[in-house]
């Protein structure tokens, strides 16, 4: 495996990812930000943050397999959400935690949180990109 998830001596530990990733692999795979839209280009959970969420994860891990990886290549997320405020962050988690049972993995690489005004189209809640490395 590319990527060693780990939590430093000093910085906090926070349950839902990892302070710092470590990469040793080659191949660099950018994943552009994924919203909720099925295969079709239809927005899945309108008006349901967690379904988004869990659409979000779903989009992003299969662009990894596109590329031949997966979650646990993944070095860094940004996560993007309309209107964020900390009340919100249940059905975040809710949506990380879907997704994680349907893909079966723990998916906890660094990410960085970004409230934002609007996304592409007016039903987008949430934008999720990432950043991963493949042996």
């Amino acid at each position: 495996m590319a990527v060693t998830l780990v939590n430093p001596t000093g910085l906090p530990e926070v349950p839902v990812y990892r302070q710092v990733s470590v990469a040793a692999g080659s191949k660099l795979v950018f994943v552009a930000g994924q919203v909720a839209w099925d295969a079709d280009g239809v927005t899945v959970g309108e008006g349901d943050l967690a379904a988004q969420v869990e659409r979000c994860y779903l989009n992003v891990a299969t662009a990894l397999a596109g590329a031949g990886g997966s979650f646990a290549d993944v070095a860094k997320l940004t996560v993007y959400v309309v209107d964020w405020t900390p009340d919100k962050m249940p059905l975040l988690l809710e949506g990380v935690a879907r997704a994680a049972a349907k893909l079966g993995v723990t998916p906890v690489p660094p990410a960085s949180l970004l409230g934002v005004a609007a996304l592409d189209v007016p039903e987008h809640l949430v934008e999720i990109e990432a950043t991963a490395v493949l042996d």
